[in-house]
């Protein structure tokens, strides 16, 4: 054999021995790539699933903090002239909407408190009325044990 056939041959192996070192890498950080995304895959699922309960048991909680979210992006977030002239119409329709729907609430609150006979005047002469009840409750009870003190012959 010649020198260069030898050579030629060393280069073959090592050139071998370089792709399946390749390979086995190759193989390695595929399956170790399907882990992790498993992985992500689970914990994304888990968070989902977090997420959904977190919904169905305080959806009024998240409500508000996605409001605060976009409140403060709002302020966060510069507005240009253009946003200003088409948005303020709007801020001032929802604001005068905010403060009709306020009102409105407070209206059928007191409505429907008056209809069940809750009003300032009935509950200030219920309290006053349970007040003198138990007075009356306390004096006839402190009565009854005097009498029944009195009565006692002594023994």
């Amino acid at each position: 054999m010649t020198d260069a056939h030898t050579k030629i041959e060393n280069a073959e192996h090592r050139l071998r021995e370089g792709l399946d070192t390749v390979r086995d890498t190759a193989a390695k950080v595929y399956h170790d790539a399907g882990d992790k995304a498993a992985e992500a895959l689970d914990a994304s699922k888990e968070t989902a699933r977090r997420t959904v309960n977190s919904l169905e048991s305080n959806p009024l909680g998240i409500l508000v903090g996605g409001l605060v979210v976009g409140a403060l992006a709002g302020v966060l977030i510069p507005r240009s002239a253009r946003e200003k002239s088409l948005l303020a119409p709007l801020g001032k329709r929802l604001g005068e909407t905010a403060i009709a729907a306020t009102a409105a609430a407070k209206a059928a609150g007191q409505s429907e408190l008056g209809e069940l006979g809750l009003t300032k005047d009935n509950a200030r002469g219920q309290a006053k009325g349970l007040v003198e009840g138990i007075v009356k409750a306390l004096t006839t009870a402190g009565t009854a044990g005097a009498k029944a003190v009195s009565q006692k012959t002594p023994g």
